[in-house]
């Protein structure tokens, strides 16, 4: 096999490259410096046929016993358990997307009082939550799918005209895996 023509595919080079781990006792190989940095770039990208994609997922929760939250202020959940990729930012509350594909999260929140939370993709929100309690502590959750690109943003967010939100220490958070 020799990959001299620059106009070849890249799935004409990939399907060669699979053929050749297939049965390599009686092909060689030969590259040119194109379809060698094309490979190179496709296996770091993991989008050769049987390669893992890059594993990507968070859970982090509030650390705080209480934390109340201004009108539309960015939840920030500081006490990171799993970051795999990188994508949360403990200091800002926001996952930024290091590799494209659907994600599903996951937002819990144990308060006291009204409680009206938002899930925004970029700059639009996709979910809320909403939990009303007097005297005691409510629970409440949702989980939401969403197909992302490399960059986007997304991040838990108070309700932009509520207030005096408290979360208990451990028992609200926030979570999102890639599932493919």
């Amino acid at each position: 096999m020799k990959f001299t023509d620059q106009s070849q595919s890249t799935d004409t080079i990939l399907t060669s490259l699979k053929n050749l781990v297939i049965d390599n006792s009686r092909t060689t190989v030969t590259f040119n410096s194109t379809a060698l940095r094309t490979l190179i770039a496709l296996s770091n990208s993991a989008k050769m046929p049987g390669m893992k994609a890059k594993t990507v997922c968070f859970s982090v929760n509030v650390r705080a016993k209480e934390l109340r939250l201004g009108t539309g202020q960015t939840v920030i959940f500081d006490e990171v358990l799993t970051n795999e990729g990188n994508g949360y930012d403990d200091r800002t509350g926001v996952f930024t997307c290091p590799v494209a594909g659907n994600y599903m999260f996951v937002v819990d929140s144990h308060s006291l009082g009204p409680t009206w939370l938002h899930l925004y993709l970029n700059k639009k929100m996709v979910a809320s939550l909403y939990a009303f309690a007097t005297r005691s502590y409510i629970q409440m959750s949702r989980t939401v799918i969403l197909k992302l690109k490399k960059g986007d943003h997304v991040k838990v967010v108070n309700h932009p005209t509520a207030t005096g939100v408290v979360h208990n220490l451990r028992h609200s958070g926030f979570s999102g895996t890639k599932l493919n």
